[in-house]
């Protein structure tokens, strides 16, 4: 048994199918297919049960690949001790990152990172948060960088930056000349909100139903971009993070308002397992995007 051979099996329990688990590791389909034989033997225990159409895994298989998952990620630990100890700020580092933060973060922060840890090596993920979390806890990636929401003390939290949210409207809306609006000035209001799955769109939903506002259901956008085009053409209000907007205040037929207090905001934190071996990597890495973010802040 060798860690591939656990490598092998993980992927086949995710996927179900040979073929797609062996693409997913690089080999062929009959090496693994004859791994897993192997592993079987070895063990002395049937992990699935095979059929032309789809694999099942026993429940002694469902126990192993739980293990299986343990095993390599605290493979995985080892390897980051000894390279935190000698050189925390060198090797690859696997970054996720949620859609509504990546585009309007990642051109600050990643030329000052390159300059100030060239010896790191960065691989950026792209995904809603609850996928991000997942591939966090079962060690694909090391870190995410995303909003904070409840549910995620069991994690390691280094808060980045606080980030306000300001109303876009059309710049033919009533209230496009306004230099501050206030919260509740809302109340039944129809705003345009994110589709299901995105962070910033349960965080927008708080503040705006807290005012009275009322969500537009006929339509959900997938992405900020999308919602930025809808108010442009006149079809409702929205809620977008500041680093999102130009300094202006203005652009595309699109005006942006900020609140007066209470603000409504959203904390962008770096979340880590709380083993993680690389926090001294991670401890730098929040100072250096601090200062970074909070400079532009200061800009609107």
């Amino acid at each position: 048994m060798n860690f591939r051979d656990l490598e092998y099996l993980i992927a086949l329990e995710e996927l179900k199918h040979f073929r797609k688990a062996a693409e997913k590791c690089f080999v062929s389909q009959p090496t693994l297919s004859g791994q897993i034989k192997k592993l079987e033997e070895e063990l002395n225990v049937q992990l699935m049960e095979r059929s032309s159409r789809k694999v099942i895994f026993t429940p002694a298989g469902i126990d192993i690949v739980a293990k299986a998952k343990t095993i390599l990620l605290e493979a995985k630990s080892l390897k980051e001790i000894a390279k935190s100890h000698n050189e925390p700020m060198r090797g690859t580092l696997h970054i996720g990152l949620i859609p509504t933060v990546a585009p309007y973060l990642l051109p600050l922060i990643i030329p000052v990172m390159k300059e100030t840890f060239p010896d790191l090596e960065l691989y950026l993920h792209e995904n809603q948060t609850e996928v991000l979390l997942k591939q966090l806890e079962e060690g694909e990636l090391d870190c995410l960088m995303l909003a904070l929401l409840p549910g995620m003390e069991h994690l390691n939290q280094l808060n980045l930056y606080d980030e306000p949210l300001e109303l876009a409207l059309s710049d033919k809306h009533a209230w496009s000349n306004n230099r501050v609006i206030n919260l509740q000035e809302l109340s039944g209001e129809h705003v345009l909100m994110l589709a299901d799955g995105h962070c910033l769109r349960d965080q927008a939903m708080g503040f705006c139903f807290a005012a009275g506002a009322i969500e537009d259901n006929s339509f959900k956008a997938t992405s900020l971009e999308t919602l930025r085009h809808m108010i442009s053409a006149e079809n409702g209000l929205t809620l977008l993070p500041q680093l999102a907007i130009p300094l202006n205040r203005y652009q595309s037929g699109v005006k942006y308002i900020p609140f007066e207090a209470p603000i409504p905001m959203r904390t962008i934190t770096l979340l880590s397992r709380k083993n993680s071996a690389r926090q001294a990597c991670f401890d730098q890495l929040a100072v250096l995007i601090n200062k970074a973010v909070q400079t532009k802040l200061d800009e609107y």
